[in-house]
């Protein structure tokens, strides 16, 4: 498989947990808590990991590489429920820049289980995403006095776990591909959201008679299939740094699915914020196809 195929998943993967807040949102506007819409998406998520798996696979699955499968799980339901609380207390669009510090969060865990220094083009990258992200999310002249402190812990935390993910999720499993591996992920994340989520919404009609099912196909795409089954994929050959840099595609995407889906206003200071983001991606892989051709 041609190289660049890697990071164009890591973009796709990211921009579908871009989509993820304004799911959640209009699931609440449906009348539906955030923990019934999160619970939604890993029982959904399931299902469909389940299906392609007996449709693919058609064998019992082998169990091999526990604890970086289970971890992988527990930070994706983690990341989920976390982000999914946070927008209960933060605007979308605020809820994503929280979530968005997984880019520098990420980069440094790399940093520190490699025991190196960031290079100079990674911090100028991650400087220039951290202006641009501002600049996208629409909080410039913006009062947040009044955002409750819950509300900041909860975005921060949904940061430090979606960034733990992409770094466990980059340690590859010889012998297992990557649907047996989305399966046991999904497994893991089911179980975690029936723990600490809604689980009743199963038995009690909440999630097949009252519609609930709608919003948790779109998140157990969105949130579960593509994201996990692609980064699965591409971050062992990307590296998690890297990855964490094109993660950032992920808040461009929020922004205008507020936009489009949610009728959130939209001002040529966001619109220059996205350009800004995407020079920031793009900056690493531009600085090392240069070296060669001085070389």
């Amino acid at each position: 498989m041609k190289q660049w195929i890697y990071p164009v998943m890591i973009i796709v993967a990211a921009s579908s947990y871009g989509i993820l807040s304004t799911i959640v949102k209009l699931a609440m506007k449906g009348g539906f808590s955030a923990s019934e819409a999160i619970t939604s998406q890993y029982v959904c998520g399931f299902i469909f990991v389940a299906i392609i798996y007996i449709v693919t696979q058609r064998r019992v699955p082998h169990f091999r590489g526990g604890k970086v499968l289970v971890l992988t799980g527990m930070l994706t339901a983690t990341t989920g429920i976390v982000y999914g609380q946070a927008l209960i207390y933060l605007p979308a669009s605020l809820a994503v820049v929280m979530l968005f510090q997984f880019t520098w969060i990420g980069m440094l865990i790399e940093c520190v289980a490699q025991r190196r220094l960031p290079k100079r083009i990674e911090v100028l990258s991650l400087v220039i995403l951290f202006i641009g992200t501002i600049m996208a999310a629409g909080v410039i002249n913006v009062d947040l006095s009044g955002i409750p402190w819950q509300g900041w812990v909860l975005g921060f935390l949904s940061g430090v776990s979606f960034a733990f993910f992409i770094f466990i999720n980059s340690k590859p499993i010889e012998g297992m591909d990557s649907t047996t591996r989305l399966l046991f992920v999904a497994t893991v994340a089911l179980i975690m959201a029936a723990i600490f989520q809604s689980p009743e919404i199963v038995w009690n009609g909440t999630l097949f008679t009252e519609g609930l099912w709608i919003y948790g196909a779109a998140l157990g795409l969105f949130g579960i299939v593509l994201p996990i089954y692609l980064f699965s994929v591409a971050v062992p050959h990307v590296g998690s740094g890297a990855s964490s840099i094109l993660g950032a595609m992920e808040l461009p995407v929020a922004v205008l699915a507020s936009v489009l889906v949610l009728h959130e206003p939209f001002t040529v200071i966001q619109f220059i914020g996205i350009i800004v983001i995407f020079t920031g991606m793009v900056l690493p892989s531009l600085f090392q196809n240069k070296i060669p051709l001085e070389t």
